[in-house]
Order: C-alpha cells, then structure tokens, then sequence
C-alpha cells in the first residue's frame, strides 16, 4: 500500500505502483513496485531493496524532462532520451533510445554523460540526498527507509554487482536484442559458457569453446541468485538462459533450468504479469535440435525469445567475418526459424544480420533475397536485427543502408545494439 510524506521541501511516496506489464508507448513508464524521493532539484527512484533504480533533474539544464537515468543490476548508468520519438522507434522498436555508458555498436544518439547535471547525479546522487534530508523531521517509517537507501551507497552497489560477476563467474557481456521487451530487466543463468564459432569479427563474445554447465552448479547459482536479488525479484519476471548459444544445450537442461528459475523466483506470484525466457543461439544448434524438441520448450510456462546469428547468407561475407558456416547452411537454418515462428505461438526466433560500409553488395542484395524468399506471407513477428560491425564509430553511410535494408525488408527490421548486464 503506497504511504506518502512530505513537507516544504520534500516528498516520499513508498511502495508507488508502476505498470505490471511491458509496453510500447510513447511517454515515460516506470515498471513494478518502487519507492520515490523528491526533492527540490532532483527526483530518485528505489527498488524493493532501497537501492537506487531511477533518477532524474528537474532542472532547466536537464536535456529534456520526460528523459530519465536508469541503473541497472550490474550497476551501469543508462540514460533514456526520446530522440524524437519517431525517429527512435523506426530505428529500434521502442520509443526511448538507450544512451550507455561503456562502447557500443550503436548508429544514433549522443553523448549524454557528458552533460554536466547527467555526471552530477551518477556520481554524486549519493550526497546530493544526503544533503537534502533531514531525518529528524521525518516519521519513522520513512526514516527506516531513508536509512537503507543511505546505507546502499556507491561503494555497496558496486560490491553487489560483483557479487553478481562472481555468480555467473563472468559479465553478461551483451543480451538478447529481444530483451528489449522487458527493458532488459533480466535475471542471467548460465547453463553454458563458450560458443561453437568464435567467429573472428566478434567483440562481446568469450574464446572459450562451447561446454555445459552441470544441473548442480545451475541449482546453486539460481540459489544465489534468489538472494542477491533479494526482495525485489518481486519486480521481475523474467530469466536470460546463457551464455551465448544457450540453445546448443540439450533439451532436458534448458527445460530443467528454464522450471528451476520460474519456481525459485516464484514468477507466478510476480508483481509484473507473463513470464518471458530469453537466449542465444548458433546456426548448428538450431539444425541439430531433434524431433520435438521445440514442442518441449513451447510447453515451458514462459514467452520464449530466441535470437540466432545469421551475419550474412553471402559466402564472401562469411568468410570475411570469419564465421565457419556455408551460406547454404544458413539459408536452411532462416527456413526452419520461419518455420517455427508460424507453427508455435509463444516461441519467437529474431535474426542477426551484420551491416558495415565495407561488407561486399552481394552481402545486402542476398539478404534482401532470402527474407522475400521464405515471407511471401507477410507475418509480423521474427524480428530481423542488423548488427553494425564497428564499435563507436557511427558512420552516416550505415544510417543510409539500414533505412535503405528497413524499407525493403518484408519483416519487422531494427538496428541491435549491444546492451550488456
């Protein structure tokens, strides 16, 4: 039940509810159940574990109000800008482009963590509430909660990302286009580590070859998972499977981790509503996967989204990236990822594709052929996602080509940027 205190120069409202499900609109949303602080400069959101999620200023150097600063679990600063609305939507399928951090793949935005008032807040958040409370003055219910958001500082935020490196034994260092439908608010489990290509033009994977993590390990680290999560994992309701060719594991141990998850994190009793399961996977895991085996996972009590690397059904290109596949391979496997779409409704399978200004014309006329190919039908889900090869170098030429590549393209087509945990 949400409380509310405030005075002359402050406001607390605890236990705010947000929306309880994901979506597409084009003003500003805020998800599950949050407590907020709002000062006379500043406004600051916290999770069910009074730790800092959202923040903005409502001063006149803030680049726009309907813009906000989000953290993340991993403990990134990601700043939401509108970017004109229509424009940002066209480009990535939501209407608030995230602006990062750390060096990234994407075409559009700016450099927003250079504004002055942006800095201000992720570093001095902190001191900044401080300064603007004063816990005499406030009743003890709220001051318990003052005390805890205090208590979780810079330094304890950190620590527990960690915590949560040291879980997952590594950084999830990019996740699933498709978790944008959730705004990327995942709980990661490991069942693999490694991948089956290391293909030579990728940046956010490990070289480690592809291996299975055993069920007891999984069991364990879900564990630990529940209890860093803490209170609020109330707030979520959903799980990214990794690493990145989660889907080259057999069968049995996606569905074993995949039930793990959503009775341990008790997805049923989630604040937010449906349950969504995101992972990876390669060209050969798709091909191998046997009989029924997508009957098995379609049977899982989530919406599953499942993202393969295609990269290019041109052979000169493939070579170039150094991804050991024949085009014809992947052609077979767009095939049976249409296939698929159709035949079961809660599995979606989107597709990478890698544009870049140096890539071969046979590159882009080859993928223009095999999306008119296999959806004579027009169906509105499969996303296609195309993937620029650079990393911060933005080029004007590849803004041309992917809205060239978006209005030819018979399917729903998007830029991927690389968004890690």
């Amino acid at each position: 039940m949400e409380e509310l205190f405030k005075n002359s120069k402050l406001r607390i409202a605890l236990n705010k509810k947000g929306y309880d499900k994901y979506i597409k609109i084009s003003f500003p949303v805020k998800y599950g159940i949050y407590s907020e602080i709002e000062t006379e400069d500043y406004i600051f959101q916290f999770n069910l574990n009074s730790e800092i999620v959202r923040a903005k200023s409502k001063k006149q150097q803030w680049l726009n109000p309907s813009e906000w600063l989000k953290r993340t679990i991993g403990n990134d600063w990601i700043y939401y800008s509108t970017g004109g609305y229509a424009g940002v939507f066209e480009a990535i399928g939501e209407y608030y482009l995230p602006n990062l951090q750390y060096p990234t793949n994407s075409l559009i935005g700016g450099k927003p963590f250079n504004e002055p008032e942006i800095k201000k807040i992720v570093t001095q958040w902190h001191s900044i509430l401080d300064k603007s409370i004063q816990l005499s003055k406030i009743p003890e219910r709220f001051h318990i909660f003052l005390n805890k958001s205090l208590e979780n500082s810079n330094r304890k935020l950190s620590e527990k990302s960690n915590k949560l490196f040291e879980i997952l034994k590594q950084r999830v260092s990019v996740l699933p286009p498709d978790a944008r439908h959730v705004d990327y608010d995942v709980i990661p489990v490991n069942i693999s580590e490694g991948c089956l290509y290391n293909c030579r033009f990728c940046r956010v994977k490990s070289e480690k070859p592809f291996s299975l993590i055993e069920k007891e390990e999984i069991s364990t680290q879900i564990k630990q998972l529940k209890n860093l999560y803490d209170k609020d994992i109330r707030n979520y309701n959903s799980v990214f499977l990794g690493g990145h060719d989660a889907l080259n594991a057999p069968v049995e141990l996606i569905e074993f981790a995949a039930e793990k998850c959503y009775s341990l994190f008790e997805f049923k009793d989630s604040y937010m509503k449906s349950s969504n399961l995101f992972l990876f996977g390669s060209v050969d895991a798709l091909l191998n996967k046997q009989g029924n085996d997508f009957d098995k996972i379609a049977a899982l009590p989530f919406q599953i989204y499942i993202n393969i690397g295609l990269e290019s059904v041109d052979q000169e290109t493939l070579d170039i990236l150094g991804k050991p596949l024949t085009a014809g391979k992947v052609a077979r496997a767009y095939k049976l990822i249409r296939a698929i779409n159709i035949k079961y409704q809660n599995i979606e399978i989107s597709s990478n594709f890698i544009i870049d200004d140096s890539l071969p014309k046979n590159h882009y006329t080859s993928f223009l052929n095999l999306l008119k190919k296999e959806c004579t039908i027009f169906k509105d889900k499969g996303d296609i996602y195309l993937s620029p090869l650079r990393i911060n170098k933005p080029s004007r030429q590849e803004v041309f080509k992917f809205n060239e590549l978006k209005l030819k393209s018979p399917l729903p087509t998007y830029l991927y940027i690389i968004q890690r945990l």
